[in-house]
């Protein structure tokens, strides 16, 4: 039992037995969670009847993954060093592998606005043989790209820090990145151009091992990070408003359920649910 503001919330354990879990997502329409065992090379898939199943294996070592308004899975792959989408007859498109000519570095997560563009963020975390491959680093930056609605275009939108989770506000004002290197979580003014401006510290996510790690907001605008002693969960003026303890250390989190209202927690070995009064941002609905 994990005690919350709101009282006393449960956290389910689904699954374990995993090597290293991350970038959890839930699809509305077919009933389901995809989620990634980064060193198993493994895309897994849980439905409440069926428990674990394997989705897709190998995945390219995915780490993040979401879906676009179509419903298509995109991944963020390590080891291809790529960011791809699963068309509807499986096969696999490649969204973005270099810039400006030189290979990314590791993609690691991502998310879509609604007018369509795809932006991930790119830190060296799979450059080694366990979650990745063992290849050297191209680009001299960890950066935060944007893919255009057209998928065209590749833009850099930041170079400063070394990018992680990110997460948009409930109207996608507001980009809310995390750097696990310095225990940051920085939000972003998002223009209607899709381009960012007034990158700031939005608040010191403080714990070791380093975090924060995977960010998701509900549908008030609290913000929910992976930390320290659980989930750490923000106001919108980055002040900690609550600590939903899991009983590993989590890495991500997705919003799912027919609701909304069930928060799904990768944690290392183990794979969690937590139901919550709130409800989050739909994703791919």
């Amino acid at each position: 039992m994990m005690k919350d503001l709101d009282g006393m919330v449960e956290s389910e354990l689904l699954a374990t037995g995993f090597r290293f879990t991350e970038g959890p997502v839930w699809n509305a329409r077919g009933g389901f969670l995809l989620f990634s065992d980064i060193p198993s090379d493994v895309i897994y898939r849980w439905t409440e009847e069926e428990g674990v199943e394997i989705f897709r294996r190998p995945s390219g070592k995915s780490n993040g993954l979401t879906l676009d308004k179509r419903g298509k899975l995109i991944a963020c792959e390590h080891a291809t060093r790529r960011v791809t989408r699963t068309e509807l007859d499986g096969t696999l498109t490649v969204l973005a592998s270099k810039f400006k000519g030189r290979k990314l570095n590791s993609p690691n997560d991502v998310v879509v606005r609604s007018d369509g563009s795809i932006y991930f963020t790119d830190p060296p975390y799979g450059l080694n043989p366990i979650y990745g491959v063992f290849e050297s680093q191209e680009l001299p930056f960890c950066g935060l790209f944007r893919i255009s609605p057209d998928e065209q275009h590749i833009s850099l939108l930041c170079d400063e820090i070394v990018p992680n989770g990110l997460a948009f506000s409930p109207d996608e004002s507001l980009l809310y990145v995390a750097d696990t290197e310095n225990n940051h979580l920085y939000v972003f003014d998002v223009k209607s151009t899709g381009e960012l401006a007034n990158g700031r510290l939005f608040s010191e996510i403080k714990g070791d091992p380093l975090a924060p790690d995977g960010v998701k907001v509900d549908e008030d605008g609290n913000i929910y990070v992976t930390g320290k002693g659980g989930i750490w969960v923000l106001n919108e003026s980055g002040k900690r408003i609550r600590l939903i303890e899991i009983p590993e250390l989590p890495a991500n989190l997705a919003w799912g359920g027919e609701d909304w209202k069930t928060l799904f927690v990768t944690a290392r070995t183990s794979l969690y649910r937590i139901r919550l009064e709130v409800k989050g941002i739909p994703v791919g609905a």
